[in-house]
């Protein structure tokens, strides 16, 4: 068996990939990192030689690894076939949302008695990196700023301190991300930027109603930009509009 990596997953795992005696939450990160920035595409192979042979530690530990990202549904293991990044179904990425809607408005509660200035500062850090990447355009700004979304949801959840919260959140925004990759119909928007101020300026003002009720809109809109209709394969003559 050929054990070289090939030049694609190379290149989606790079610089992490040459750093040497990687350890197994390493190898797990920078997998999960290119999934969600998409630069591993929904459907790859993901083989335990070829991994391993890249972070240079052995297949157990990118077993491990794999199986961590199958847990979040990152990843899909097939007997007899191997590891493939997820390829998130309409009823998933329905599924996926309808989760988010149910966490995070009711997060905001805890999140506004906890929030300190430096976590508003922080907050308002993440906006202005958001802002920036409003007037980018191509493939490359898309996954920034899909990152740089996720990130203020997440440093939301942060701030209530809630561990297991936490850990709920980075899984939905992770797959959130990677739906949103695969089924989101917009280039990048200021839409999001300007509903995530608005959800931090009510936060400030202590008004967790207004809040709460800014971040149902907010998932809503998210969804609504998703092309969930069910599709047929292999129909060459509807897709060439023929």
């Amino acid at each position: 068996m050929n054990d070289t990596p090939s030049p694609f997953l190379e290149t989606a795992l790079a610089p992490e990939a040459h750093e040497e005696a990687a350890a197994q939450p390493s190898i797990r990160d920078a997998l999960r990192d290119a999934i969600v920035d998409r630069r591993l595409t929904p459907g790859t192979k993901l083989t335990e030689v070829e991994i391993g042979a890249l972070f240079k530690v052995s297949r157990t530990l990118v077993r491990g690894a794999l199986q961590a990202l199958a847990h979040e549904g990152l990843v899909t293991v097939e007997r007899n076939r191997g590891a493939f990044v997820a390829n998130p179904s309409p009823e998933e990425a329905r599924q996926i949302f309808e989760a988010r809607r149910m966490i995070e408005p009711g997060m905001l509660a805890e999140t506004a008695r906890r929030m300190t200035p430096a976590d508003q500062a922080e907050l308002y850090r993440l906006l202005d990196l958001e802002s920036g990447l409003m007037s980018e355009r191509g493939q490359s700004a898309r996954r920034a700023e899909i990152k740089a979304s996720g990130d203020f949801h997440l440093a939301l959840a942060a701030i209530t301190g809630n561990a297991v919260l936490q850990r709920f959140m980075d899984e939905l925004i992770a797959r959130s991300s990677l739906v949103i990759a695969l089924y989101g119909q917009s280039t990048v928007s200021s839409c999001g930027h300007h509903e995530h101020h608005a959800i931090v300026k009510a936060l400030a003002a202590g008004d967790v109603a207004a809040a709460s009720a800014l971040m149902v809109e907010h998932i809503a809109h998210i969804e609504a930009d998703l092309d969930l209709r069910a599709r047929s394969a292999g129909d060459l003559r509807a897709a060439l509009r023929l």
